[in-house]
């Protein structure tokens, strides 16, 4: 998929055309409040109070390992932007789109506070991820594609936070 758009190859034109389907069909205080919900102002603080629930329940490791995901999240999806220096849909002369960090932040906050409080609202976290990121290509803040890493790397920082919860709880002793 990175590759497809650093030589913007079938795919990436693809992306493109039906991105210009997709803007503005709906109206845009909708998409805009969608898209919202992967603000740091908005993801941060879900994330912070279910991890300081998780310390407060005695689960500190795993909230270390919930906040360590998110810190991943701008030293993973920043260096990708200035690599690819893929331009937004709506501003040709802006650069840096790929991946969509409103999308990782979304990810990794909501379902990280989902593991953290209970897994029934995992399906919560992913209506919320999903909102976010069509909120994003509806409103034209990002091209399909840019979501879509998004969503594959915040699953593997999930996946490796996951595995350092597991590992750290392995650990501990069960009375």
């Amino acid at each position: 998929m990175t590759w497809q758009v650093l030589v913007h190859g079938p795919l990436a034109r693809l992306d493109e055309r039906v991105s210009r389907a997709l803007v503005d069909t709906v109206p845009r205080p909708l998409s805009d409040l969608a898209s919202d919900l992967g603000n740091v102002s908005v993801a941060l603080p879900v994330l912070g109070c279910a991890m300081a629930y998780a310390v407060w329940r005695g689960r500190w490791r795993a909230a270390l390992c919930a906040g360590l995901a998110m810190a991943a999240v701008p030293l993973l999806v920043i260096p990708l932007k200035v690599w690819t220096g893929r331009p937004g849909p709506l501003e040709a002369w802006a650069h840096g789109y790929y991946p969509s960090g409103h999308t990782a932040t979304a990810m990794v906050a909501y379902f990280g506070a989902a593991f953290l409080v209970s897994n029934r609202l995992v399906p919560v976290a992913a209506v919320l991820t999903a909102v976010t990121g069509t909120g994003l290509v509806l409103r034209g803040y990002h091209w399909p594609l840019d979501v879509l890493a998004s969503l594959c790397l915040g699953l593997w920082i999930l996946a490796v936070s996951s595995s350092c919860t597991n590992r750290s709880s392995s650990r501990t002793p069960t009375g």
